[in-house]
């Protein structure tokens, strides 16, 4: 039977994996995934996988009728590549869940043109990344493979279901651009969101620089429209480009809360927005320096600035103005209008918001430059929250090609999986092909339909490795998420990634005799970015955590001194080498909890397109580790914040945090509550928004609420940026 024969609504396998959330006896029957997992591999898999003699026979056929390309597979001897093959036989991969195998050939496998048979199985896709990914390099290519088929390496969705095909989307989907306060930028932003959203991408814009409501044009008072306006042609614009119609583009729009639009920006989103401003799908964030919590500490009055008086005066775009070293300056000038507002009553307005939708998403402005380790401002983040990067503007002329090309960003991620890159039996050689081969989608990738970004691509080659499965590898071993064991881990195991991936940079600027764009001007160069490492040792204290990384390499203050020695010497290639993505069907492939947050439930449900529900048990879900599987929506946020705060402290871009409330707050959770039970108010999510600032937190992503109707706020992710 092919596969479109298949009425999925009917077959057993669904209808075994839904037992799961039936208990019998009292028990949640986790043997019935795996029941489901077996029937659909015997029923559904192998019946339909179209098969083949040899390894070389399948190649071939697959280059001669215009399935995979010829040239990186021509990189190679079949010799090698059946050879690469009988490794990853013979390393005896399993799918742990029927999540796992149902999302891979539903999402991943590629297929016959008609859709009627599956052509590879998870050995042929990892191999194809392996391949591909090693650019040629026979022994890189064996330790790549090595890292995907033990899933220790889990490349980005685009990269992973990409690479090899002829007929392909691009390896990066999560991009960043800028508006400066002209029209034809305006122009030439909404024209890069159109190409962007074709596709596939998840695009942030930044609207800081746009004149607000009210300011003038050539002289004239009261013409510009605002922001709003052009958020409106945004979300059209994604709406429009729609990949063919298989899926909205998604974007999100980044806002500066000194703006005098910021009100008007927040209302758009609301519920009972009139429909001419109401945005649906369209994301919002704000970015947040300092001076903003000062003044809502000392429940102050702000000003809001005027974008086209302050770029008249300071000679360069607002969002590249230092608001919270130039505040008072700017106050005091009476050349720039100002529009004032309560600082208190505005962060009501955005916790009202975060209630109502899960937006805005905030990102704070200060704390990301201040750790910085590259030349130049970061301005704002992606459709996640978790890329920081420097950009330039750009200068466009009238027929909308670019008097001066500035530098924009794509987001090439992929994902360590800390369990299993936890018995990983080199983790210094894991990590280092890890970062060779993302560093190959960035030499690879050339994005030819938005200038800017294949401009800051070529000269920053920076790349995003992250982690997931934290909670996962957590329960595993018998500790509570947000303990102190649990914190000191996690601070440990990103020092190790951090430090690796400085190594391998190293290396391959070494190699390539090139460092990225302007390194002579950075933290690196100059040696302050490794203070730290030299007048402290970030490694294990604690007997518990010494134990799990017991016959690991901890680098100490002499190891990062030699270090920074050999980076002061021979550059680093990559500009930036960490960020930490929100993950989506990746981390269900790889039978992990996603990022490092807490689950939502021991049994996820999931509600697939056609189908109806599957449901996902935590990995390693089982009566020893139930006790340690606590849902976020019962964990006290503050060991959420400290967690990503552990992680952060060596993450050189951000990390894409969530935070999960419940409308009625459980009794005794946070003791500003005076310890009863009660309803979650704006005042919760500005004591938490505050505390994450103070612990250094960069970005938060979605606030999502669990309702008193078993409904969930802000749920959605996009699945063009998600990992």
């Amino acid at each position: 039977m092919a596969l479109s024969d298949i009425d999925l609504t009917q077959v057993k396998y669904f209808d075994l994996n839904n037992e799961i959330n039936i208990p019998k006896n009292g028990q949640i029957q986790l043997n019935k995934d795996q029941e489901a997992l077996q029937d659909f591999l015997a029923t559904n898999v192998k019946p339909n996988t179209k098969q083949f003699g040899s390894v070389a026979e399948r190649l071939n056929w697959l280059m001669d009728h215009d399935y995979i390309e010829r040239d990186f597979i021509e990189q190679y001897s079949m010799t090698f590549i059946t050879r690469l093959y009988d490794y990853l036989k013979g390393a005896g991969f399993q799918f742990h869940s029927f999540m796992a195998a149902y999302k891979f050939y539903a999402q991943y496998a590629l297929r016959t043109d008609d859709k009627e048979y599956y052509l590879e199985n998870y050995i042929d896709r990892v191999a194809m990344n392996a391949l591909f990914l090693a650019g040629g390099d026979e022994d890189l290519a064996m330790d790549l493979a090595d890292e995907l088929i033990h899933q220790r390496y889990q490349p980005a969705t685009p990269t992973f279901l990409n690479v090899g095909r002829k007929r392909r989307g691009e390896f990066v989907s999560c991009f960043e651009i800028q508006a400066t306060d002209n029209m034809n930028t305006i122009g030439r932003t909404i024209n890069s969101a159109l190409q962007l959203s074709k596709i596939g991408g998840g695009v942030g814009i930044n609207l800081t620089n746009l004149r607000e409501a009210g300011a003038p044009i050539k002289k004239i008072k009261g013409a510009a429209s605002g922001v709003v306006p052009v958020m409106k042609l945004l979300e059209d614009a994604f709406s429009y480009s729609n990949q063919l119609g298989q899926r909205q583009g998604a974007g999100v729009v980044y806002l500066s809360v000194f703006h005098p639009d910021i009100v008007a920006f927040l209302s758009a989103k609301k519920e009972n927005a009139d429909e001419k401003i109401r945005l649906k799908t369209l994301s919002l964030g704000i970015t947040v320096p300092d001076k903003f919590y000062e003044l809502v500490e000392a429940g102050a009055q702000m000003a809001l600035f005027s974008p086209y008086d302050v770029e008249r005066v300071y000679g360069e775009p607002f969002a590249y103005v230092d608001i919270t070293k130039e505040y008072d300056n700017l106050v005091n000038n009476p050349e720039i209008t100002k529009k004032w507002i309560d600082a208190r009553e505005l962060e009501d307005e955005i916790s009202k918001l975060q209630q109502e939708s899960g937006y805005p998403y905030i990102v704070n402005l200060d704390t990301e430059n201040r750790a910085n380790p590259v030349f130049g401002k970061i301005t704002m983040s992606n459709l996640c929250s978790e890329i920081a990067q420097v950009q330039s503007p750009s200068v466009v002329a009238d027929d909308q090609s670019y008097e001066t090309l500035g530098t924009d960003v794509s987001c090439n991620l992929g994902s360590t999986n800390v369990a299993n890159l936890m018995e990983s039996p080199d983790l210094g050689r894991s990590i280092r092909a890890m970062m060779r081969a993302l560093t190959h989608i960035s030499d690879a990738e050339s994005l030819t339909v938005v200038p800017s970004i294949r401009k800051g691509n070529d000269l920053y080659h920076s790349v995003g490795l992250g982690a997931m499965g934290l909670h996962g590898y957590l329960a595993k071993h018998h500790i509570q998420y947000g303990s102190p064991v649990a914190i000191e881990f996690t601070g440990v195991y990103f020092m190790l990634l951090n430090y690796w991936t400085l190594v391998a940079s190293n290396e391959i600027a070494k190699e390539k005799g090139e460092s990225f764009y302007e390194f002579e001007k950075s933290a690196y160069a100059d040696g302050s970015y490794f203070d730290k490492y030299l007048t402290q040792d970030w490694g294990p204290k604690t007997a518990a955590v010494k134990k799990l990384f017991q016959g690991f390499f901890i680098p100490g203050p002499a190891d990062w001194a030699k270090l920074k020695a050999k980076i002061q010497a021979d550059g680093l290639y990559n500009a930036y080498r960490l960020a930490v993505a929100p993950n989506g069907s990746t981390s269900y492939i790889g039978d992990s909890t996603s990022s490092l947050h807490p689950i939502i439930n021991r049994i996820e449900e999931r509600q697939e397109k056609m189908i109806g529900k599957i449901y996902y048990p935590a990995p390693y879900l089982n009566n020893d580790t139930m006790p340690y599987y606590k849902s976020a929506y019962d964990t006290d946020m503050r060991s959420v914040i400290e967690t990503y705060a552990a992680a952060q402290e060596h993450v050189d871009q951000s990390l894409s945090m969530t935070l999960f409330m419940r409308s009625t707050i459980p009794a005794g959770m946070y003791e500003w509550k005076d310890g009863g039970t009660d309803k979650m108010t704006t005042r919760d999510l500005n004591i938490l928004r505050h505390y994450a600032h103070q612990r250094g937190i960069k970005s938060i992503y979605y606030i999502r609420t669990f309702t008193d109707d078993s409904a969930e706020i802000g749920a959605n992710q996009c699945e063009s940026c998600v990992i």
